[in-house]
């Protein structure tokens, strides 16, 4: 399992392809701040729910100065999907070969229905603007999520 990434840590740098093919750094964001979340899969219930509640929760989030980043092992044309059927107004990002995912600590063994499987941990970081992890959370819950990281941060609903 790979190590987690303590708060004040350097964000790993990455560059991935978007739901449409386009790279995104996230050293395109320096001097802004980044919510980057790593789901399982796209199109499942629980990762809908967590991706709606971003997308209802855009504007407070942006309004603090926060980018959001959704990071999944899945291939572009399920994202492209995800992103249609969801109208989900924030970039996808597609890790296939889960190596984003093992620099951040978000893929290793987690408990589901009492067994233990290797798999995507639903984790999320918060970037700060010169790089560092300012919080970062793992094994978060979809339900509630979102409301929970903006009172972490202070963001009021906007």
């Amino acid at each position: 399992m790979t190590a987690r990434i303590e708060a004040g840590a350097e964000a790993p740098d990455f560059t991935l392809p978007d739901q449409d093919g386009s790279p995104v750094s996230l050293a395109d964001f320096r001097g802004r701040k980044v919510v980057v979340y790593f789901y399982p899969a796209a199109s499942t219930p629980g990762c809908t729910t967590e991706a709606c509640d971003f997308r209802d929760n855009i504007n407070s989030l942006a309004s603090a100065g926060y980018q959001v980043l959704g990071v999944s092992k899945d291939p572009l044309p399920a994202l492209q999907k995800f992103r249609e059927e969801q109208n989900l107004n924030f970039p996808l990002l597609s890790d296939e070969d889960l190596s984003v995912h093992n620099a951040y600590g978000a893929y290793g063994e987690k408990s589901m229905y009492g067994k233990t499987v290797t798999g995507v941990l639903r984790s999320t970081f918060v970037v700060d603007e010169e790089g560092r992890v300012q919080l970062p959370l793992y094994n978060v819950k979809a339900k509630g999520h979102v409301a929970s990281l903006r009172k972490k941060l202070g963001i009021d609903a906007g």
